[in-house]
């Protein structure tokens, strides 16, 4: 059995340099399963230790594999402004219920450079009252740029909250448009 082979049996990863600092992309034969944020050396080993104990399996680090090749590529276009939509094939094993049902709404529901309230998201998934609940979907979102929570806010107009930091935040969606680039 080639490494090729190997790989496509495992969770495997690899870091990505990006505008917003590095991010740690995870992928499973079916599909690319986690985004983390700041993957510095404390954050990306503990997220793997985490990956391996919720998938069973020890993630390795192969930023060659099939697996993660396109996710890299789409992810580096998307940062250079040449992609607005990431078309990837999603392992959605680490979330399941409400939250799952959230993002995959997100996912397929608004598009680059538009964003949508927490409240307007919950009644789109059929539970107008569960706008909070959103914001634990969003703040539980294993997919994060890819699946694009950075694209809720608050129905008064304020940016919301963000797992991966509000000036993360603020650069993503000065990245597509909705919010001017900051001045330093």
């Amino acid at each position: 059995m080639d490494s090729d082979e190997r790989d496509e049996q495992r969770i495997v990863w690899a870091v990505v340099g990006t505008d917003i600092g590095p991010l740690l992309l995870a992928a499973t034969p079916e599909g690319l399963v986690n985004v983390v944020f700041h993957a510095t050396d404390a954050v990306r080993d503990r997220s793997l230790k985490q990956l391996a104990s919720r998938l069973g399996d020890e993630p390795v680090e192969a930023p060659g594999s099939p697996l993660l090749a396109e996710a890299i590529r789409q992810v580096e276009a998307y940062f250079a402004g040449a992609r607005h939509d990431f078309e990837l094939p999603l392992d959605w094993s680490l979330i399941s219920g409400f939250n799952r049902q959230v993002l995959r709404e997100l996912a397929s529901g608004v598009p680059f450079g538009s964003v949508v309230g927490y409240g307007d998201l919950a009644r789109r998934v059929g539970q107008p009252g569960a706008a909070q609940a959103v914001g634990v979907a969003m703040g539980s979102n294993p997919l994060p740029v890819v699946v694009p929570c950075h694209r809720v806010v608050e129905s008064d107009g304020g940016i919301g909250g963000f797992g991966g930091g509000l000036e993360t935040k603020r650069k993503l969606l000065a990245l597509e448009g909705v919010l001017p680039e900051p001045l330093f």
